[in-house]
């Protein structure tokens, strides 16, 4: 979600009217806050997730290696933050003009906005960008319409847990895939305001509840359950406003 994307007008309605928003987003959090009590309703923002670089990223450094070596056809970048930590991790080893200068030399898919800017930010441009709602089913469609899979090697930067779809689409159109995982989510250092959130859904304290990635809800029922109102989240949020920022 980008503040770009919400008008500062006051023609859009219907607004919150004063209803109390959870919000789980983590990295924009201010912004969402900011969106969502310009239209008139009282944030609760309740961040769920942090972003944890793995260490010693030996996937990255062996991809960084295959690709100098010229393995690959097709490389798939699936995150802004994790295109960047790729790098970061290659760089501990080879230089950026040689890892930049291997990937403008395959096809190089960027899933949305975020990748787009982090990889012109370390020098290239992305040979096939992926439509919205830019989920794996857009991923392979706009592949697909530029580039044979059949024996084909594509890598894919993952995003914290394992897109299954994706890589079963891919092996089934005749691709041989290899995954390159560089971070890992989990709960974030302070929990506070997240447990203080979850108390108020228990207590029928919030009206509406905004998601912007599937993890952050494996995250809320997983904190749920350890604080014992588990049951009571989940009834709430039967009788609530749930808004999703995507399918997944």
């Amino acid at each position: 979600m980008s503040p770009e994307t919400q008008s500062d007008s006051n023609d859009l309605t219907p607004g919150f009217g004063g209803l109390r928003v959870v919000a789980f987003e983590s990295r924009m959090a201010a912004e969402v806050a900011t969106m969502i009590e310009r239209r008139g309703g009282v944030a609760i923002v309740a961040p769920a997730m942090r972003e944890v670089p793995l260490e010693d990223n030996h996937a990255a450094l062996d991809f960084a290696e295959r690709l100098l070596a010229g393995e690959f056809d097709a490389v798939i970048f699936m995150t802004g933050v994790g295109t960047r930590a790729l790098f970061a991790a290659m760089e501990t080893r080879h230089q950026r003009p040689a890892l930049v200068g291997a990937l403008t030399s395959v096809t190089t898919v960027a899933r949305g906005p975020k990748p787009i800017r982090a990889m012109r930010e370390l020098g290239f441009e992305p040979s096939i960008v992926v439509p919205e709602p830019n989920t794996w089913r857009e991923v392979l469609s706009a592949l697909a319409a530029r580039f044979e899979f059949k024996g084909k090697h594509v890598a894919v930067q993952e995003y914290g847990v394992s897109n299954h779809e994706l890589t079963a689409g891919l092996e089934a159109r005749g691709a041989r895939v290899t995954i390159v995982p560089v971070y890992r989510w989990t709960l974030p250092v302070d929990r506070a305001p997240l447990r203080a959130a979850l108390n108020a859904i228990a207590a029928g304290a919030a009206d509406v509840a905004i998601f912007t990635s599937s993890n952050q809800v494996t995250n809320v029922i997983q904190l749920a359950d350890a604080e014992g109102i588990g049951d009571k989240v989940k009834r709430r949020f039967a009788q609530m406003a749930i808004g999703s920022i995507g399918r997944i």
